[in-house]
């Protein structure tokens, strides 16, 4: 698999990866998700690719304090061979570079195989209660 920078010709392939692996819902409009990350830290927006075909993305974030990681999905066919270890080493890395102390994610409580491959990692639950609040509605 070869990691690189998420292109704008990417958009329809990624977001097809998104919905393929769960990762989207209702009320997250994938587009708008993409428009925003590509206007804050770009280069921390990768995809993995293989024949040409994206099969793999991840979006990385690091606001000074903490870095985040969001929409991190293998190919359904592709999963299994180590792309989801090798995306978040590489962001690890890209995060570590800029000096990020500590890296954070979330999963849905249902999401057992999620929770098992961060677990697997090195990722631990926090003692935090994840809160959110939506300031713009999509």
């Amino acid at each position: 698999m070869l990691i690189r920078l998420y292109q704008a010709s990417d958009e329809a392939a990624v977001i097809a990866l998104w919905e393929a692996c769960g990762l989207t819902r209702p009320w997250n409009d994938p587009r708008l998700d993409i428009a925003r990350k590509l206007s804050v830290q770009p280069e921390l927006f990768l995809v993995g690719e293989m024949d040409g075909m994206v099969v793999a993305s991840v979006m990385a974030g690091y606001d000074g304090h903490r870095g985040w990681v969001n929409y991190l999905g293998v190919a359904p066919a592709q999963r299994g061979r180590g792309f989801a270890r090798v995306l978040m080493s590489r962001v690890e890395e890209l995060l570590m570079a800029r000096g990020c102390p500590k890296l954070n994610l979330q999963v849905r409580q249902d999401n057992e195989v999620a929770l098992g491959f961060y677990a697997a990692i090195g990722y631990g639950q926090d003692a935090a209660l994840s809160l959110g609040k939506r300031l713009i509605q999509d």
